[in-house]
């Protein structure tokens, strides 16, 4: 079946946001009292959203299982704060991503960002990059009830578009991406240099690792798999 959508995920498939995120995480550990950690460490620590991100980062200094409910609430505002002062500044469009997106609309291809950051980063972000024009859709972190890795995103992204799991392809980063995709019964491109939680994406059940979002252009058109309508 032709695809006619291409959902593809923001951090670390778009965009590398690692910078100005593990500004606001350590900005956030300084105020309430803990070391700054190294920027490695903490893109580790995305992929499963902000609030994910807040609560990995500040227990790398507890010794307990689930940090208190009122200090996740006090580093989120804090968190929030910084990160509305600093997001887009040092993130950076990944080589290849422009080509591949004129690319993709070249074959009449609707395009999705499906991502698990909130809209209130999500929309500025994009537009201080100069992404959002490509996008027919956005659907943020907080559009649905459930975030990535559960389907509802992608099958939100899906109806929204016109277009059915079967004829559309998600393009991400990450094992949240593939356990989405897979759950929601859609093909998966993956990219090797994103964030993925730290770990490798070798052996994540994909329709196929591609090396940058012009190659996954490619791989459609390639495929005979582009809407030709």
């Amino acid at each position: 079946m032709p695809i006619q959508a291409v959902l593809i995920d923001l951090d670390g498939t778009l965009v590398d946001s690692i910078p100005d995120l593990a500004h606001a995480a350590n900005a956030t550990r300084i105020e309430l009292g803990m070391h700054s950690l190294g920027q490695d460490i903490i893109a580790s620590y995305v992929g499963k959203g902000i609030d994910n991100l807040i609560i990995r980062s500040i227990n790398a200094s507890l010794q307990e299982k689930e940090i208190p409910e009122a200090l996740f609430r006090q580093a989120k505002e804090i968190f929030t704060r910084h990160y509305h002062q600093v997001n887009g500044d040092n993130t950076t469009v990944y080589p290849g991503v422009i080509d591949g997106l004129k690319a993709m609309k070249a074959q009449n291809l609707k395009l999705a960002v499906v991502t698990n950051k909130s809209e209130e980063f999500t929309l500025p972000l994009l537009s201080q990059t100069g992404l959002g024009g490509f996008f027919d859709l956005i659907v943020s972190g907080d559009t649905c009830s459930r975030k990535k890795p559960h389907p509802e995103p992608l099958l939100y992204a899906c109806e929204k578009l016109g277009s059915t799991p079967e004829n559309s392809i998600f393009i991400g980063d990450s094992i949240n991406d593939v356990q989405a995709a897979n759950a929601a019964g859609m093909p998966v491109l993956l990219l090797p240099y994103g964030y993925n939680e730290g770990t490798g994406v070798q052996n994540l059940k994909v329709s196929a690792i591609i090396d940058d979002m012009t190659g996954a252009a490619q791989w459609i058109t390639h495929q005979g798999l582009a809407n030709q309508g």
